[in-house]
């Protein structure tokens, strides 16, 4: 079958299957490069104990290691910088049971297919690393790996400070904006809106407010407020 045909090739290149690794889908884009590039995942994957196989203008590594997002980084910079040619690639992982790779190809390919989408040619990444976009294509859904990079250090000063941050952001992007409506919404003095969106801009740095990352802060203080039903509407 499909797993024994796996099991006996990674045996024949001595591929330690109890050992993790990840899967990565690459995209070279152009036609042209298709051999080159074929020829580049061979290597790579003899030197580091690994598979390749070409399909299409797709290359599919196995590499050993436990960081998908970082190996798809190094691969899609190096590939690249041997094609002189931009490369994406999606990666997942890691896995250590070989029945897991045909889920971990298909979610590498997804986020190759995300990082294209969203117009990132010469970047990699897992899904972990694609914010909202990867929570939904992500094999394992990690809502609270997405909560914590998204809002962690907002969630820990409220936390630890006994401080209303959370609730103030949620009454900000509800108000549209609006540092006087917000005040309205929360029922305070607008300067101290303010205060509190500077603390906020201070924890989650600089371009928190900026589209992209509004959307996913958006989104995950609405799943905050969904797994913590009790808390207060920032409505009042």
């Amino acid at each position: 079958d499909g797993e024994g045909a796996f099991q006996a090739r990674a045996r024949r290149v001595n591929l330690d299957l109890e050992a993790p690794h990840v899967v990565l889908s690459a995209r070279c884009g152009s036609p042209e490069h298709r051999g080159r590039a074929a020829f580049w995942a061979a290597s790579r994957a003899a030197v580091s104990h690994g598979l390749a196989a070409a399909r299409g203008e797709e290359v599919v590594l196995l590499l050993p290691g436990d960081e998908p997002g970082e190996t798809a980084q190094r691969v899609a910079t190096e590939l690249g910088a041997a094609l002189a040619s931009p490369v994406t690639v999606g990666a997942a992982g890691p896995l250590r049971d070989p029945g897991g790779v045909a889920a971990a190809y298909r979610e590498a390919r997804r986020c190759a297919d995300a990082l294209l989408a969203l117009g990132h040619r010469n970047a990699g990444a897992d899904a972990r690393e694609l914010g909202f976009v990867g929570l939904l294509i992500g094999a394992d859904r990690d809502v609270a790996g997405f909560l914590r990079a998204t809002l962690g250090p907002v969630l820990d000063y409220d936390a630890r400070r006994g401080t209303s941050l959370v609730r103030t952001v949620e009454g900000y992007f509800g108000a549209g904006g609006s540092l006087s409506r917000t005040a309205e919404r929360l029922h305070i003095h607008v300067n101290t809106v303010n205060q509190r969106l500077n603390r906020v801009g201070r924890l989650l740095g600089e371009g928190w407010q900026e589209p992209g990352r509004a959307l996913e802060i958006q989104l995950a203080l609405r799943l905050h407020h969904l797994q913590n039903p009790h808390l207060q509407d920032p409505r009042g």
